[in-house]
């Protein structure tokens, strides 16, 4: 699991999905308390989660996008206008003023619980 990902308590937690059921390299998007949340599985042990709809166009995309890094950062690429998401922090490299939240993220007993942020 990784260790920079915040981890949700477990009053916070909600369970979203078996890990196995996100492919490594790729994201799904789940409903967690009425907020779209993209969550990706990158490599066969990281976790993340931002919310899912991109700010620039309002669509629920994001978990859709490729990953990929940028320097040391790990990013989704929107599908739509390709900007690029930090999966740990949810900040937009492009524009910053269209960053998305990041939500804390763990696996438990093989299933991954997510707590909304603020």
């Amino acid at each position: 699991m990784n260790t920079e990902t915040q981890q949700p308590t477990d009053a916070s937690a909600i369970d979203v999905c078996a890990a196995d059921d996100i492919v490594p390299g790729t994201g799904v998007c789940a409903l967690v308390q009425g907020r779209h949340v993209a969550i990706f599985r990158v490599g066969p042990d990281q976790f993340h989660a931002i919310d899912n709809v991109d700010p620039q166009s309002g669509a629920s995309v994001l978990s859709r996008g490729l990953i990929g890094s940028l320097g040391e950062r790990v990013v989704v690429a929107s599908p739509l206008y390709k900007n690029h998401f930090d999966l740990r922090t949810g900040e937009c490299l492009e524009a910053p003023q269209n960053s998305v939240r990041a939500h804390a993220v763990r696996v438990q007993q093989g299933r991954v619980c997510v707590a909304l942020s603020g």
